[in-house]
């Protein structure tokens, strides 16, 4: 029995490696290193791309034109739910039929909504990233147009609830 727990200590002894080089456990250089300390690195300071904020500029602008033509069509609307009957009446079809070309009007504001998406992700897909300013002017257009789309959705939401759809 000793004999063979002898044999065994000499056989694991024999897979060990001779001396040689053992790597240090002592901390290395980048360990030192706080990850919570940002890393300093240049800002792409420039102004916005001349193109970019012109083609969004004009999207804006498209957005704000189109919210004339919905403001006639969502009142038309909201003046013909006043006074709706009972739903399948005469009255409640044509507040309806209003109802619907006040949603059509919208198309402007969401035509120029999904635009400046594709242009944010074309540009980024072209220049493999944005520069601070194109992201800001991005993010600027997105906002404003995306009030004037909070603000329509909400006029045709509470049509919608005066009609009972």
């Amino acid at each position: 029995m000793r004999r063979m727990a002898l044999l065994s200590i000499a056989f694991l002894g024999a897979c060990s490696a001779p001396g040689g080089p053992y790597p240090s456990l002592r901390p290395r250089a980048a360990e030192a290193i706080d990850p919570r300390v940002p890393v300093n690195r240049p800002v792409n300071d420039r102004p916005v791309t001349p193109a970019l904020a012109s083609r969004l500029s004009a999207l804006v602008e498209q957005a704000r034109a189109g919210a004339g033509s919905f403001d006639a069509a969502a009142s038309e609307s909201e003046r013909l739910a006043a006074g709706a009957g009972a739903p399948q009446s005469e009255a409640w079809i044509a507040a309806e039929e209003a109802l619907t070309a006040a949603i059509a009007a919208r198309r402007p504001v969401a035509t120029a909504l999904g635009d400046i998406d594709a242009l944010a992700a074309s540009t980024l897909q072209a220049q493999q990233g944005l520069a601070p300013n194109d992201l800001a002017a991005v993010k600027e257009a997105q906002a404003e147009v995306g009030a004037i789309d909070a603000r329509q959705a909400a006029r045709i939401d509470a049509v919608q609830k005066r009609l009972g759809l």
